[in-house]
């Protein structure tokens, strides 16, 4: 937007504010591709719980949250499509197996605000056939569009009881404002966080991509704004929760 303002100005008698414009957002962008400040966010984020290798022997639910498939390119084009966040779903499978007697439990339904007709929820079923999941033990949570109502109406549908394991898989850098709203329900579930970017001791040098760091800014922006907003509404236990 900075630089079509500034386009614009330079085209005008205020040419020299479009220049100055136009100057700015360079250097941003110049700075935003080489200094890390969106990896350093989701390394802070990725970081906060760590893998969770030591498990319960007894295992009551497993709940993965959406967000890995595209529900509205699966309808339309009849086939499955699936972003970077698969990992959720593949971890999901292999912990199904794990613990055969605990219950699966999908939460997603549409995170589009003006297309709430199709959910991503309803168009699962031939990937969980693809992993090996057993459909006849699946929960499927489908009016969700945020975390808040993954974890609000999760917790309705299941109701489950105060000394039961449940875990819950997303991806790394989302796992802080997963479990706080989780826990601000009042259900205290075990993180197994999945899906991640930067390996655990990722040095935080510069690099020289501007693509790469915008993408990992957005991301970053959107977590650490999620976080404030949650706290400020009381959707959270913690401003940065923790284990």
């Amino acid at each position: 937007m900075g630089l079509i303002v500034g386009v614009i100005l330079s085209w005008t008698h205020w040419r020299r504010t479009g220049h100055i414009l136009l100057g700015l957002c360079t250097l941003l962008a110049l700075i935003v591709s080489v200094v890390p400040v969106g990896k350093g966010m989701i390394v802070s984020l990725e970081n906060r719980f760590p893998m969770n290798l030591e498990l319960p022997e007894k295992v009551d639910g497993i709940i993965v949250l959406g967000g890995i498939v595209n529900e509205t390119i699966t309808k339309s084009r009849g086939q499955i499509t699936v972003g970077g966040t698969i990992s959720r779903l593949i971890e999901f499978a292999t912990l199904s197996k794990k613990f055969p007697e605990a219950k699966l439990v999908f939460t997603g339904g549409s995170g589009k605000l003006l297309n709430q007709d199709i959910k991503e929820a309803d168009v699962l079923e031939p990937l969980l056939d693809v992993l090996g999941v057993d459909k006849e033990r699946m929960i499927f949570e489908n009016k969700s569009r945020n975390t808040y109502e993954n974890a609000t109406l999760t917790k309705a549908l299941i109701n489950p009881g105060r000394n039961e394991n449940w875990i819950l898989i997303t991806s790394a850098f989302h796992m802080p404002r997963s479990m706080g709203v989780f826990r601000k329900t009042g259900w205290n579930v075990i993180p197994y966080p999945v899906d991640y970017s930067f390996a655990i001791d990722e040095p935080i040098t510069l690099n020289f991509s501007l693509e790469s760091g915008l993408k990992a800014l957005s991301y970053g922006l959107h977590e650490w704004l999620g976080l404030i907003f949650y706290r400020l509404n009381g959707k959270t236990d913690h401003f940065f929760p923790a284990p």
